[in-house]
């Protein structure tokens, strides 16, 4: 397995997966109908916007509905010869805080039929190396009690916890962890 920048030769694959019941965010499964609608309305827009290094594109619903403006980030597509899933990295420009409503730099998702055989690992491991060009020190990812396996993802990266919190009302309130990997 390694990471594609997203493009249009691996699109179809891309595609079929969202068809197939999968979404990229985990918080928010509709999103998968979301994404198929933008892709069959402008697909080459669709693959530009998943690297948006100036945050300049469209805005980011929550859970909850409401909508707020996007930070720099990019995405990169795990491939194994077909789509495995995605790793995203957001951030604001000049700090390693992020606003209320993100609460981590790092998102993942595998697709069900490629789970469990280390993909997740692995992105976050080929990621880990450009993220220290951005000059942060550290990155942040979060994940519920309950989700045993990012949890390993997390630190079989060198992620350290350092903390159990409340989520914010638009992400339901719920307990979450947050750990930390440093960068420097």
């Amino acid at each position: 397995m390694d990471l594609v920048w997203p493009a249009a030769t691996h699109l179809a694959s891309y595609t079929r997966a969202l068809q197939e019941g999968w979404s990229p965010d985990n918080l928010r499964p509709e999103a998968a109908l979301d994404e198929l609608e933008r892709i069959r309305r402008d697909s080459g827009r669709f693959i530009a916007e998943q690297v948006d290094r100036e945050g300049s594109g469209p805005p980011v619903t929550l859970p909850d509905g409401s909508i707020v403006r996007r930070l720099p980030g990019y995405k990169q597509w795990m491939w194994d010869g077909e789509f495995c899933g995605v790793i995203g990295f957001r951030w604001q420009p000049g700090t390693a805080d992020l606003p209320p409503q993100v609460l981590g730099h790092i998102g993942f998702s595998v697709v069900p039929w490629k789970r469990r055989r280390g993909y997740a690992t692995r992105a976050l491991q080929l990621l880990l190396p450009h993220l220290r060009a951005e000059g942060l020190p550290h990155v942040e990812l979060t994940t519920d009690p309950e989700n045993v396996a990012s949890q390993r993802v997390i630190a079989a990266n060198g992620g350290q916890l350092v903390e159990r919190f409340t989520s914010p009302a638009v992400f339901g309130g719920a307990e979450g962890l947050r750990f930390r990997i440093l960068l420097a």
